[in-house]
């Protein structure tokens, strides 16, 4: 069987988690999530763990298995994504260059960055506004480097409750 992956990408805040369950159904699709791979202590270079463990194996039409991040908190258990029709890869660079040959489809999620802080600061906490700069300004770096969204076949405004 052919896997083909769609990933939503786009920055923290912008609505890939909700675009991503909504789409999941219609599509009877698993998501994986770039949170599950990336953690406080590796926030850039986690990624060959996605495309060894998850990419690779689903394009050879094998199960892919891999253990989600902690983020601190306790050990998680093991996830096993079996090949079938689709799966979505959502999160922050779910389209960067490195995953590019695995997609089949590409939607970035394009939403003001005042709005993606408000949400951002409304689910953790205003404490964590210091975190949520950092975090954002080194998408900004991904964002400039890779232009994920000249790379998408569908840029949508994550602004608009499309989806919700």
């Amino acid at each position: 069987m052919t896997t083909r992956i769609v990933a939503v990408d786009g920055p923290g805040g912008a609505g890939k988690s909700s675009l991503a369950d909504w789409l999941a159904p219609e599509l009877d699709a698993p998501i994986v999530h770039t949170d599950d791979f990336a953690s406080w202590e590796n926030p850039v270079d986690w990624w060959p763990s996605l495309v060894e463990n998850v990419l690779e194996p689903l394009a050879a039409g094998s199960a892919a298995r891999y253990v989600p991040s902690t983020w601190g908190g306790p050990v998680r258990d093991a996830v096993t994504v079996e090949p079938r029709g689709f799966v979505i890869l959502e999160g922050v660079t779910a389209s960067r260059q490195a995953f590019r040959p695995y997609l089949a489809y590409s939607i970035w999620v394009e939403t003001p960055r005042a709005v993606r802080l408000r949400r951002g600061l409304e689910r953790d906490g205003e404490h964590m506004r210091g975190q949520w700069e950092e975090w954002m300004a080194g998408e900004d770096d991904y964002i400039e480097r890779e232009r994920p969204s000249e790379h998408s076949d569908l840029v949508l405004p994550g602004d608009r409750d499309l989806w919700l």
